[in-house]
């Protein structure tokens, strides 16, 4: 399995990476919100074991190890840090079981944002270089095939994870989390830039992850195109309706909502986004422009689910083992056209739908 992403990416073929298991665990109920720990790698390995068979069924090259948060620095919180490299190492162990049932898949590592890195404070470098040093070494001697770094927003940061993989002796995939101002929170040149500069470091594939949707991730991903080699551009985005005015899920506020005080900080963000899901066709289509581009790696962050990956995998002409069950509305009682379906039914379809707006 050694050098399994890199001879992909070779040979010019598309990875689709299928995450967003922090929000998808925390919807099943194995997760806390807020702290966002993944205590159900050792409290439910089973039901992280399934949700990565329902991710690879739908499409998804990458088995990643549920290891986002899975730092000192949130197990601390929770009084948990003892079990900090039990933690890492069975999410690799869990995500392995799932790579071995089904070949050409790929068993992927990961890290993510520290929160404890402070550009204006040095001594916080070393603390985050540790933290980077535990899950990567650990990922490295459990034989992943790659790293993903996720959701740093301080170049600063990434720049020592980029050097404690190269240190490893492993790729590494890495995503920026870009926030409101557009912008790194370290670095006052383009996002461009910034990639130029990781690729130079020694990242493999460097990109965005996180906090924007397709309609806001795009517009970035189409700058940086215009200076850095698509080819070496990743991105995995948020499943959530973000806009021109409200540009990352954070900002998103929800107008419709008949008591926005019920909500945790008047906050839609992070546990009432439900009325910003992205539709399946949304995140195909976001899948369908990133290859057009030019990205070989792409696919989906916070609010994926197994369907959107299946619409991505399907938007780039596959046909995962989930696609046995993609829609047929020609069987549908009322909505379909099988002529074996009762006439009385069809026929009733305008008392309960609208009818579908029609260009031209």
């Amino acid at each position: 399995m050694a050098g399994a992403l890199m001879e992909r990416l070779a040979a010019g073929e598309a990875v689709i990476h299928g995450s967003g298991y922090l929000f998808e665990m925390e919807r099943r109920g194995y997760l806390q919100a807020g702290g966002y720990v993944p205590e159900v790698v050792i409290d439910h390995p089973e039901v992280v074991e399934q949700l990565h068979e329902e991710f690879v069924r739908c499409g998804s090259d990458v088995v990643l190890a549920f290891t986002y948060y899975g730092h000192r620095e949130r197990l601390r919180l929770i009084g948990r840090e003892h079990l900090l490299e039990r933690l890492n190492r069975d999410a690799v162990a869990v995500a392995r079981k799932v790579v071995d049932r089904h070949p050409g898949t790929i068993l992927a590592g990961g890290t993510c944002n520290t929160n404890m890195y402070d550009p204006g404070d040095p001594a916080t470098e070393a603390t985050a270089r540790a933290m980077f040093e535990e899950q990567i070494g650990w990922a490295a001697e459990e034989g992943v095939d790659y790293i993903v770094c996720e959701t740093l927003s301080h170049l600063g940061e990434a720049k020592i994870a980029i050097d404690v993989c190269n240190r490893a002796g492993l790729p590494l995939v890495l995503g920026f989390a870009i926030h409101r101002s557009g912008k790194l929170r370290d670095f006052d040149g383009s996002l461009a830039e910034a990639c130029r500069i990781c690729l130079d470091e020694g990242a493999h594939l460097v990109g965005f992850n996180c906090h924007r949707g397709p309609a806001t991730m795009l517009p970035l991903l189409r700058e940086a195109a215009g200076e850095v080699d698509p080819a070496r551009l990743c991105t995995w985005a948020v499943a959530y309706r973000t806009t021109a005015l409200q540009p990352a899920f954070g900002a998103l506020v929800d107008d419709a909502m008949p008591f926005p005080e019920a909500l945790p900080g008047g906050l839609s963000f992070p546990v009432g986004l439900d009325p910003f899901q992205c539709t399946r066709y949304e995140m195909g289509d976001f899948a369908r422009q990133c290859h057009e581009l030019g990205l070989r790696y792409f696919g989906g962050c916070c609010g994926t689910g197994p369907h959107h990956i299946r619409a991505m995998a399907e938007a780039i002409g596959r046909t995962p083992a989930a696609s046995r069950y993609s829609p047929d509305m020609s069987k549908h009682y009322a909505l379909g056209t099988d002529e074996r379906l009762l006439r009385h039914n069809r026929d009733y379809v305008p008392h309960f739908t609208a009818t579908p707006a029609r260009p031209g």
